[in-house]
């Protein structure tokens, strides 16, 4: 089977236009290539990161849960939604955009707020300690959301890039050199049939 070339003039104007834009994508190429390289690096980072606070967010999720039960083994539901009314935010949480390499995903920003007291007649003790924790844990979620959602579509991104490296790698670089070199060989052929075409007119001539 033969091998596909672009459907263009084999002309020289057309050999010098494939010779540029060949170069230009190879450019292209290297210049994904690295950008590729650079992502598998994030992505690589923040799989580290992702894993240290994934951790650590199941270890202050289960300690804030363990509070909580015993909060609501004292004060019973009712006493404990009561207070959860009357209890002012234990955190603020600021999202922001960020860009990195090209990849666009929201940074987040989350400040723990000093504990106030609920004043609350028959709140426990083990309240404000329930508190601390849930605000401790949440501070800890916001992050593992920021790297997760990072770390999601940064590998999108890097599939992408492989993806293109492939198909100018394997398809349309080599496309554009076998057109070339098909162009080249028709100029060639045709500068021979040229030369010879002269060479029995002057042969001709002489006799």
């Amino acid at each position: 089977m033969a091998q596909q070339v672009l459907k263009v003039p084999p002309t020289k104007n057309t050999l010098l236009s494939l010779k540029k834009q060949a170069k230009f994508l190879e450019e292209g190429h290297d210049l994904l290539e690295r950008k590729r390289e650079l992502l598998t690096r994030l992505v690589y980072e923040r799989i580290g990161e992702y894993r240290r606070l994934r951790e650590d967010a199941e270890r202050g999720l289960a300690e804030a849960y363990r509070c909580l039960g015993i909060t609501h083994l004292r004060m019973g539901s009712r006493g404990l939604n009561q207070a959860a009314l009357g209890a002012a935010p234990g955190l603020q949480i600021d999202i922001l955009p960020r860009r990195s390499l090209g990849v666009e995903y929201p940074s987040v920003s989350a400040e723990r707020l000093p504990i106030k007291p609920t004043g609350l007649l028959g709140t426990d003790a083990s309240f404000d300690n329930t508190r601390e924790h849930l605000a401790e844990a949440a501070v800890l979620l916001a992050r593992l959301g920021e790297v997760e959602i990072a770390l999601y579509r940064l590998m999108e991104e890097q599939r992408k890039a492989q993806k293109r490296v492939n198909a100018l790698k394997y398809n349309i670089i080599p496309l554009y050199q076998r057109s070339i070199h098909f162009i080249q060989s028709a100029l060639e052929e045709e500068e021979r049939n040229t030369l010879f075409q002269v060479k029995v007119l002057r042969e001709r001539a002489i006799v």
